[in-house]
């Protein structure tokens, strides 16, 4: 993994700022920096008189070699790439352009073949790559540049476009920084309350905007404007169908997935959290490696699962390291170093625990598996579960108690998961619609209307939107920034699009709901017990509630305080403070996080 800023522009650029804007981006990449720039490069075929500042910080994990290296140029093609992440099918995909006589320089580079492949086939051959990428590609012939994004979201591309300049990167700090652009845009700061995220493709500041999961963007410079178009290449949504499902064939996938995964010229670990998901590839990793697993435990037992992952460790035979997280000892300094390696506001403070997770992974290793994505895929969110149970006509009385919920004592959730309209229900378990009401917001963000399409299935329709919505814009912005910001590549075979397309197009009814990941558990039942098998799934979460009510003055002074909170209406947030609930400390960390990252 790697991350990179880049300035394309008709007028002189100041390289000077472009390489100070790209400090926050060196921890994605702290192996090589290479900058390229129109006037120290000797290559010089920019046609309508571009100019260009790209800098490229390096993470080496395939292919070692200097042939390796980015900012990467194709003579043949007269083309340049910015590449952040990992093809895993580039060795399959290398072959086929030997044969069609294309030069490679480097011996197994996968950025050599996302160059020369799109350069010789166009940016159609992006449907071929396999893996997670954030791709800028500049071909100099036609004057154009392509920025492209993996099809789940897994790694980040900003951007920001006048009539006569473009800028783009991996961090949105840096963009916004070389843009010159502390503008918020109110829409998406609201959005962020009711979500806890920024949706793509906007961000927290105006006229700065994320390129959506599965999407090109195709700029043409000419004349001194620049023209663009949006494509979105891959959507869940085509995949919709109801053949006959067939473990053996999801297996395969799985293994494929894992197996391509593990190729890497770095040693790689496992995160072990004690789940089904991290508990298969760690039996499947087992048959052929010695396995580096790393789990967390956390000081409230209701949360901790050191029993389980201590019992998948022994049964495997994993070399495990615990890291320990006391909410009751957690200082302040670092609570603030976990949001400030945020380049975006995020509100999941599961985001502390990764955070530190991954910075021990990091101290010996530059790669690490993970179980990511198997909720999304096999349907093991309880909201899925809850959301189409039949509800009777009291569910859907108590639905209608909503809108007399008192805001201050929670989402509503527990009334609003019961109305009959799935759509509804389901939106309840994802939105914080009543902490709008509470500091007097009026929403204007349709989560329905946005990812609940309509399609023939309840249930696909439902994990449509974990797919578009939970697992892209939330799950992998924090797995992507927490090991980043600790110069670690995290691998996630579950979320890989073969298998989503397999599920989508296959048979997924109620039945699965009743058991999820009856297929993986099916897997471990050999060696593991009916009571790690079917225990109630916890999730990767800390007592925030005990850090937030225990450093309330602190907490409390810091948002009132913050200079750009003070365009919400604070006014209620005292209730928050004295209905003490785990709702309530979410609700605060996202105003404390807010405030901590607008002041930075």
């Amino acid at each position: 993994m790697c991350g990179y800023l880049g300035q394309v522009s008709f007028n002189k650029i100041n390289d000077n700022l472009v390489e100070k804007c790209n400090e926050k981006i060196v921890c994605r990449g702290p192996d090589e920096k290479k900058i390229f720039t129109t006037e120290s490069s000797d290559y010089h075929q920019l046609n309508g008189n571009l100019n260009l500042s790209l800098i490229f910080n390096r993470l080496k994990i395939l292919d070692l070699s200097s042939q390796a290296s980015q900012p990467m140029i194709s003579e043949q093609f007269s083309s340049i790439l910015m590449y952040n992440g990992e093809i895993y099918n580039h060795r399959e995909l290398r072959k086929n352009l030997e044969k069609e006589n294309v030069e490679f320089k480097s011996s197994h580079s996968d950025t050599e073949v996302v160059l020369n492949g799109i350069s010789k086939h166009g940016i159609d051959f992006i449907n071929k790559l396999v893996g997670q990428f954030a791709i800028a590609l500049i071909d100099l012939k036609l004057n154009k540049i392509y920025l492209v994004r993996d099809r789940l979201g897994q790694k980040p591309l900003f951007y920001s476009l006048n009539n006569e300049n473009l800028c783009f990167g991996s961090n949105l700090k840096s963009i916004k920084k070389l843009t010159n652009n502390d503008s918020v845009n109110m829409q998406q700061l609201n959005n962020f309350l009711n979500l806890g995220v920024v949706p793509s493709p906007n961000t927290i500041y105006q006229n700065i905007y994320k390129v959506k999961p599965g999407e090109v963007i195709e700029f043409t410079f000419n004349d001194k404007k620049i023209a663009h178009k949006n494509i979105i290449y891959w959507n869940p949504s085509d995949y919709l169908s109801e053949k006959k499902f067939n473990d053996y064939e999801v297996m395969n996938l799985i293994k494929n997935s894992l197996s391509t995964r593990m190729e890497a010229d770095v040693d790689i670990a496992n995160f072990l959290s004690g789940g089904i998901d991290s508990t298969s590839l760690i039996k499947l990793a087992s048959k052929n490696y010695d396995i580096y697993s790393f789990s967390m435990s956390v000081s409230k037992e209701n949360y901790d699962e050191s029993r389980w992952f201590n019992y998948v460790s022994k049964i495997y035979d994993t070399k495990n390291t615990t890291v320990n997280l006391n909410s009751n000892n957690l200082s302040k300094e670092e609570v603030l170093e976990s949001i400030n390696i945020f380049d975006e506001p995020y509100a999941d403070p599961s985001t502390i625990p990764s955070y530190f997770l991954s910075k021990s992974v990091s101290k010996n290793f530059k790669v690490v598996i993970s179980g990511d994505g198997g909720d999304e895929l096999f349907g093991g969110y309880e909201r899925l579960y809850l959301t189409v149970k039949k509800k009777s006509f009291m569910n859907n009385i108590f639905a209608k108690l909503y809108d007399y919920y008192p805001a201050f004592l929670g989402t509503g959730n527990r009334l609003l998961r019961n109305s009959k309209d799935l759509k509804i229900s389901f939106a309840s378990f994802l939105e914080d619609r009543k902490f709008l009401k509470l500091l007097k917001i009026k929403p204007d963000f349709n989560f329905i209307e946005k990812y609940l399409n309509n399609c023939d299935n309840d249930i696909k329709n439902l994990m449509i939107a974990d797919i578009r919505f939970y697992l892209s814009e939330l799950m992998m912005l924090k797995l992507d920034r927490t090991s980043m910001a600790n110069s670690l590549e995290v691998r996630s075979p579950f979320v890989d699009h073969r298998l989503i397309q397999y599920i989508l197009e296959h048979e997924f009814n109620s039945e699965n709901l009743n058991n999820p990941k009856k297929l993986l558990k099916e897997f471990l039942s050999p060696d593991l017990n009916n009571e790690f098998l079917n225990r109630k799934k916890r999730g990767f979460v800390f007592d925030l509630e005990t850090w937030i009510y225990k450093n309330k003055n602190y907490i409390k002074s810091i948002i009132t305080n913050s200079e750009h909170l003070k365009i919400i209406n604070l006014k209620k947030i005292s209730f928050l403070f004295f209905y003490k609930s785990r709702i309530n400390a979410i609700r605060i960390w996202k105003l404390f996080f807010l405030a901590i990252y607008l002041d930075d």
